[in-house]
């Protein structure tokens, strides 16, 4: 990993290049440009490829030899090998159907895996001007002014609320999402795109967000690593803590997350 053995110096590469990112996506935002179809029929735009550039060749540059998968690489069929090592999750623009329909909940997602456990994430909105990162036990927020952090400060998820606020996928709200909101009398469902969901969490401004269906590990880890620094949990049905890196399958499909709940803190005493 080269100088970067620092968790604190390599989350600061990680805020660098999601606002670099940022700002080439939003190049593109206001612009116009053709979208389209990757092989599993979603879309992908020129903005997807510039953010992901960025990032990859912002890498490079720092001597990260940590291997990265990387949607739009991934999705090209350029997936290294990771085994039970380190390495980095990319989603460069995370909320595509958002940024096509000109909705500010795209994010820019950055990822450090460990042991199958998400360590170090980011997630930047550029078009919020809002970024959040963590590292191990603390998790911030912080406006984004003239392309740099501003006021940092750190996030704790609260102990679920009675009745909750649960949160919805904007585009993938099933009828399972339903039939949980259905076992919550008086939730407030307030639909949400990208991983801004896991920071609403983070941040204490929601309690539940149940995810049925088929999900990319990119899609999830840098908002799970920053809603678990934050004290919070991302759970399969089964309860169990969601796990990255290769799984059962080949090329795509060895990096599809199952179902899971994402909450808040632990009551008191729980």
């Amino acid at each position: 990993m080269g100088m970067m053995k620092d968790d604190a110096a390599l989350l600061a590469l990680f805020e660098d290049l999601a606002l670099a990112a940022g700002a080439a996506i939003m190049s593109h935002y206001e612009t116009g440009f053709e979208v389209e179809q990757k092989a599993d029929a979603s879309p992908v735009t020129v903005a997807d490829r510039a953010a992901e550039r960025v990032i990859l060749d912002g890498f490079a540059k720092a001597g990260l030899g940590t291997p990265c998968v990387s949607e739009e690489e991934a999705s090209g069929g350029v997936i290294p090998a990771c085994g039970d090592g380190n390495f980095l999750l990319v989603d460069p623009l995370d909320g595509t159907r958002e940024f096509i329909e000109r909705r500010p909940d795209f994010t820019v997602n950055i990822a450090m895996i460990r042991a199958g456990a998400p360590a170090l994430g980011v997630v930047y909105a550029p078009a919020r001007a809002l970024l959040y990162s963590a590292r191990p036990g603390v998790a911030f927020e912080m406006q984004v002014g003239a392309g740099a952090p501003q006021a940092r400060r750190e996030i704790r998820a609260r102990p679920r609320q009675t009745p909750p606020v649960i949160l919805a996928s904007r585009s993938h709200c099933t009828d399972e999402t339903h039939a949980f909101i259905a076992r919550h009398p008086g939730a407030e469902t307030v639909s949400i795109g990208s991983s801004l969901k896991f920071c609403m969490i983070a941040r204490g401004d929601a309690d539940l967000y149940p995810r049925y269906g088929r999900t990319m590990q990119w899609d999830t880890a840098a908002g799970d690593a920053i809603l678990r620094a934050s004290g919070g949990t991302a759970r399969t049905l089964d309860g169990l803590a969601l796990t990255y890196g290769p799984k059962n399958g080949a090329g795509l499909e060895a990096f599809v997350s199952p179902s899971f709940i994402a909450e808040g803190a632990p009551a008191s005493g729980g």
